[in-house]
């Protein structure tokens, strides 16, 4: 395996473990890709059985959206320590979303390089 590929595997696996300690649930399934100067990560799985009972209710999904939304602020500092742990690459900036039709998180982390030309050889 690369050493990007290698990378993208240890991001995923703290990135779960991480939301694991959160929420008390780990994503099922994840993937992690280094796209320039980003890093995506996609976790699927990720509702827990309370939430996935709480999308059933009319205000439901915004409720979801609205503490995962909290929760990623708390846990923002530690993502980004995964992140430069693994990489050696500040963060700059999160952006991410839950989707409570999928049950799938998407986080993007901007980088103050670029992660896959530096691994590439390229710069």
């Amino acid at each position: 395996m690369s050493t990007r590929g290698i990378m993208e595997e240890q991001i995923t696996n703290a990135m779960i473990k991480l939301q694991k300690n959160q929420t008390g649930r780990g994503a099922e399934q994840g993937k992690s890709f280094i796209v320039q100067d980003m890093i995506i990560v996609r976790l699927k799985g990720v509702l827990t059985p309370a939430e996935r009972n709480l999308i059933q209710e009319e205000d439901g999904p915004r409720l979801i959206k609205e503490i995962r939304h909290h929760l990623e602020k708390v846990t923002r500092t530690a993502m980004e320590e995964i992140i430069f742990s693994v990489t050696g690459t500040k963060v700059i900036s999160v952006h991410g979303d839950i989707s409570t039709k999928t049950g799938e998180m998407i986080d993007v982390f901007i980088l103050e390089k670029n992660l896959e030309a530096a691994l590439t050889g390229e710069i």
